[in-house]
């Protein structure tokens, strides 16, 4: 009789673990029994069997090294933490540091250590800048820097030859998915401002540019994501390899955006261009008395609204999305319906009564 195989186990380093990419690979790694997972993040957890979180300042060599230094299991580094900044140059500096200091404080201690995933997005193609080459691919050259993404890959690309792990790097498109406190998060923005605009009588009105109604683009579920992401990191093929992650399918706002708007029982109005940072500055007020009328959850308006990421994406009048291709050649084939995401995320809302 032979002896009972043992469950290979895996120790996942979560970088970034309460944001909207993070929290979801955390649930996904969660179900997956040969996982133990440690999130790490600025404001830290609630632990759980299997999984525990560390609090530490990524920004802090010093911090980091105290914080971390005791990780000796882990074998893989998710790394999704974002920093903001007012400028794009101004965000290498700190979102470079922090990949960094994680990884020079866990390669040397880690005997084990396998694949570090790196999450990107499309400004690596300079979608953010205007209107770039669709679809994107990941053979696509670089723009002309700064741009941090790039510069934390190529630190994994020097770093990587004569070691035992491996890289990967992922990117999505905008990423749905359930979050608080999130500095980019698109559906809590639609949430949140329909919910209002509800409140206040009024018809939902898409609020970006015009030719921002009309464009064509593409999103990427949270929990897909969090599903490519573990994938990459385990799929000896995806070695040393750049996807793009995209739920599969295009979209235009002129034909979801009424969609919306019936799920929150509210009529449609031609597009207006506001500035959700300007005309929702003044609603925390508003805000807090919908959390009593209808008995949500006490979240602060800071947690919820993320405008200025709103006002970002709706001022996208050119064509956004990338080809998706690779991913599906090397294996995954994973895909959801982005209309069939929004509604979920909406409806988890509604029932974690964060929203109306």
């Amino acid at each position: 009789m032979k002896p009972e195989q043992s469950v290979t186990r895996y120790t996942a380093l979560v970088i970034g673990a309460g944001g909207v990419i993070g929290r979801n690979l955390i649930d996904y790694l969660m179900t997956l029994p040969q996982w133990n997972v440690i999130g790490v993040s600025r404001r830290g957890g609630e632990d759980a069997p299997g999984l525990r979180y560390i609090s530490a300042d990524l920004l802090n060599k010093a911090d980091t090294q105290d914080k971390l230094s005791h990780l000796t299991t882990v074998t893989h580094i998710f790394y999704a933490a974002y920093q903001d900044r007012p400028t794009w140059a101004e965000l290498v500096q700190p979102n470079l540091a922090m990949l960094v200091n994680v990884v020079n404080t866990i390669e040397p201690i880690a005997p084990n250590l396998q694949h570090i995933s790196l999450m990107q997005g499309y400004k690596v193609y300079g979608a953010h800048l205007g209107p770039f080459k669709t679809p994107a691919k990941e053979t696509d050259a670089y723009h002309m820097p700064p741009e941090f993404n790039v510069d934390q890959q190529r630190f994994l690309e020097d770093r990587q030859p004569g070691s035992s792990w491996t890289w990967s790097a992922l990117r999505p498109s905008v990423v749905c998915g359930f979050a608080l406190g999130n500095p980019m998060n698109l559906a809590m923005v639609i949430g949140v401002y329909a919910s209002i605009s509800k409140e206040l009588s009024l018809p939902l009105r898409f609020p970006g540019k015009p030719g921002a109604y009309h464009s064509l683009l593409e999103m990427t579920d949270a929990t897909l994501l969090a599903h490519a992401t573990v994938w990459a990191a385990t799929d000896p093929r995806c070695a040393n390899q750049a996807f793009n992650i995209t739920n599969g399918d295009l979209f235009r706002w002129n034909e979801l955006w009424p969609k919306i708007a019936a799920f929150f029982e509210l009529e449609t109005a031609p597009p207006l261009p506001l500035s959700l940072a300007t005309v929702m500055s003044d609603k925390e007020d508003l805000w807090n008395s919908m959390i009593e009328k209808y008995g949500l959850v006490n979240t602060p308006y800071d947690d919820v609204s993320s405008w200025a990421f709103g006002d970002f994406v709706f001022s996208w009048d050119y064509d956004f999305f990338a080809d998706g291709s690779k991913a599906r050649r090397f294996g995954f084939h994973d895909f959801i319906d982005t209309e069939t995401m929004f509604m979920d995320i909406f409806r988890n809302l509604r029932d974690r009564k964060i929203l109306p």
